[in-house]
């Protein structure tokens, strides 16, 4: 299968829509993390995403009397632009079933790129049974995002391309979604180059490839987190998991890495700003998860002057996702550390406070009085050494006050730093945090 899917990949008919992206230095990370870092931008393709390869890959080769048909897909993201494009490039009718909860962002985006938009459902699991249905009663074919040959075949150009514009690139990091990408990716280098390591990486609230690889099987997650939308897959793909288990060409060992590199929300956030500080480009949380990982992996495995290259698979992200993304940086980052404090009501107590701090920087205070004695109080500061100098300013405060850390407490950065202070010293008082699904009514 490994040496078909290779094959595929050099067959593949992507360069009618899609352009060779540059694989460009990134100097100021580079040397933040002591290894030689390269972008692969892939948010530079005509829909800011790398998904067109694999979807013209696919359509582009139905024969004749299915392309005179037409194509149809279920996708609420980058997939579906690609299909529009390709639908639109070799003049084929193309329906794009994306749900009714899906921004105007994107609706807009498929329709300018002809794609024949239906509206249907509040998610992607009821939008795709519908496309499947209708695909089988008008004699369509339905284009998968990642289930298939040809679509992997079409992702798996980047790597050809990679490989030809770095000859001693050493590790790809890859984000991870429904595996279409990776198993591309992989399979190639996997073959031509063994000696390359290929990294997966996911999003700790989606991890669908990690607990496939520790069942041994395709498991199904029972939710996954939406904030990198773009890889929120529940289910490794049938024939990307089937690809991710073959063997290198050299028998060396399997064409992925089994140790994959989970990366929560804050150190997305934080790896968006590096892309940022980069290259001044803006990329979806998906986009950056690579150099998310890249970021952990070097820290774990001590990596040195390696040589390592992070896909930028996508920036397609709504405009008002910026200010939650910048509010969280500081976390990924470990530049700051958030504490719950209990200090005496009594004048001058916020002096001793900060005295007690030896003169960081306090990035936030929040104040509640609960009662004539203590008063509760949220506060952020600033860190110069990370991890170490977050413990040390708890052990440090935990000598004169009732303290709590809430640096990694989701609840508090999502909620807790919004409300004024803490919790009140009173015996009924209770925070709720509901979760409800995101759909009309």
């Amino acid at each position: 299968m490994l040496s078909r899917l290779v094959r595929q990949i050099l067959q593949a008919t992507v360069y009618d829509v899609a352009i060779e992206t540059p694989l460009e230095a990134a100097p100021r990370i580079s040397e933040k993390l002591n290894n030689n870092i390269r972008f692969k931008r892939e948010d530079l393709q005509p829909v800011f995403s790398f998904k067109l390869r694999g979807a013209y890959n696919r359509i582009s080769q139905l024969p004749k009397e299915q392309l005179a048909r037409g194509v149809i897909t279920a996708s609420a993201g980058n997939h579906a632009q690609g299909v529009a494009l390709s639908g639109q490039k070799l003049g084929i009718r193309a329906i794009i079933v994306i749900p009714k909860t899906t921004p105007d962002i994107k609706v807009q985006a498929v329709k300018r790129l002809g794609g024949e938009v239906v509206l249907h459902g509040d998610s992607f699991d009821v939008a795709n049974k519908y496309a499947i249905q209708r695909a089988k009663d008008e004699g369509m074919t339905l284009i998968p995002p990642y289930d298939d040959e040809l679509v992997m075949a079409g992702q798996g150009t980047i790597a050809n391309e990679i490989l030809r514009q770095w000859r001693d690139v050493e590790y790809v990091f890859v984000a991870v979604g429904g595996g279409g990408l990776i198993a591309g990716v992989a399979a190639y280098v996997g073959d031509v180059a063994p000696h390359v390591k290929v990294i997966p990486v996911e999003y700790d609230e989606s991890a669908c490839l990690k607990a496939a690889f520790e069942a041994n099987e395709r498991v199904i997650l029972p939710q996954v987190g939406l904030f990198a939308d773009g890889t929120a897959v529940a289910q490794i793909g049938e024939k990307p998991f089937e690809v991710l288990q073959l063997q290198k060409s050299d028998q060396s060992g399997p064409i992925v890495e089994r140790d994959v590199v989970l990366v929560n929300t804050d150190e997305i956030c934080a790896a968006i700003k590096d892309t940022f500080d980069e290259n001044r480009s803006i990329v979806e949380p998906s986009g950056a998860m690579a150099l998310a990982g890249i970021k952990k992996y070097v820290e774990q495995h001590q990596l040195q002057n390696k040589n390592i290259v992070s896909i930028v698979c996508g920036a397609n992200m709504n405009f008002d996702r910026l200010r939650y993304i910048a509010e969280r940086t500081e976390l990924g980052e470990h530049k700051e550390a958030i504490f719950a404090v209990t200090i005496p009501e009594e004048k001058g107590a916020f002096l001793n406070f900060c005295r007690a701090l030896q003169g960081r920087n306090i990035t936030e205070f929040n104040y509640r009085a609960s009662d004539a004695t203590a008063a509760q109080v949220f506060v952020g500061i600033s860190l110069k050494s990370g991890e170490k100098e977050r413990h040390d300013i708890y052990e440090l405060l935990k000598t004169q006050y009732d303290v709590d850390d809430l640096s990694d407490d989701e609840v508090a950065k999502l909620h807790i730093r919004y409300l004024v202070g803490g919790h009140a010293d009173i015996e009924n008082e209770r925070l709720f945090r509901v979760e409800f699904p995101e759909r009309p009514g």
